[in-house]
């Protein structure tokens, strides 16, 4: 099993793999994986083409944070605009809501390959994301995406040390999903919505959080975070500030989730009602 070797093989292996298509497109968000494989690209000597899709869906520093990072390798960098919330396929936020919002990138991706002569299109998915409810993961197959991080077997663990060791400052990055997964499925997603979760998570992040979520639940935000931060929201400067922010923002109830952040507990939801 290739998920079992050391992650240094896995680098070899990933490297060799890499070397064997010369160039390609990289659907760059950002992110631990993209990031990682963006370096691993470069590492392997190929000519790259990062790019990164921005939409009212993308938490605000994701941006800066991807632009930031492409500029400091030194890699050639494109900045799309995609316009998820204009299929209603993703805006009604169905189950499969990720699979339209992949398409429509995907689609853009080849497209770009194309009129480039850029023989393929890779993404950033990891060993863990194939055994994860991801219906983007049908979208990929759909257009012919490579993942080459999957078929090494890298996982997000083999991948946050080996980019510490090359010294990549996204090495302990947080996970950062689109803004549309702070919703329940079945909600509409809305461009003030969005907006509206997005500047709710600005206002906590600013306390010094660095691990958050605030689940947007009609008139009441849900806010996860780890377990060891929750002091810092519930010292009563905070707790006011949080409270009197957020119903600001429309919101009438301010609650803390005493579970605590939990990675993928939207889909959680939708297995619960599934059982």
């Amino acid at each position: 099993m290739k998920d079992s070797l050391p992650p240094d093989q896995k680098l070899a292996a990933l490297g060799s793999l890499l070397r064997g298509y010369g160039s390609g497109l990289l659907a760059f968000s950002g992110g631990v994986d993209s990031s990682f494989l963006l370096k691993a690209m470069q590492m392997a000597d190929m000519k790259v083409l990062a790019v990164t899709a921005v939409s009212e869906t993308m938490p605000r520093q994701d941006r800066d944070a991807a632009v930031s990072f492409a500029g400091a390798l030194g890699s050639e960098h494109l900045v799309i605009h995609t316009n998820e919330l204009q299929n209603e396929s993703f805006a009604r936020n169905s189950a499969d809501r990720c699979f339209h919002c992949k398409d429509e990138l995907f689609g853009r991706l080849k497209a770009i390959a194309a009129e480039r002569n850029i023989p393929a299109v890779f993404d950033g998915s990891n060993h863990d994301d194939l055994s994860d409810y991801r219906p983007g993961k049908k979208a990929a197959k759909d257009h012919g995406i490579i993942s080459p991080l999957a078929e090494c077997g890298m996982t997000k663990e083999d991948i946050r040390l080996l980019s510490r060791q090359l010294g990549l400052q996204t090495w302990d990055k947080p996970s950062s999903p689109c803004l549309s997964s702070r919703f329940p499925y079945g909600t509409r997603i809305t461009s003030e919505a969005l907006a509206r979760v997005g500047r709710a998570e600005d206002s906590i992040r600013a306390l010094g959080i660095r691990v958050l979520r605030v689940r947007d639940h009609g008139e009441t935000a849900r806010i996860e975070v780890k377990e060891e931060d929750m002091p810092v929201l519930l010292a009563p400067e905070n707790r006011k500030r949080i409270v009197e922010g957020l119903r600001a923002l429309g919101y009438r109830f301010v609650a803390l989730d005493l579970e605590g952040y939990r990675s993928g507990s939207l889909n959680r939801m939708l297995q619960d009602r599934i059982s």
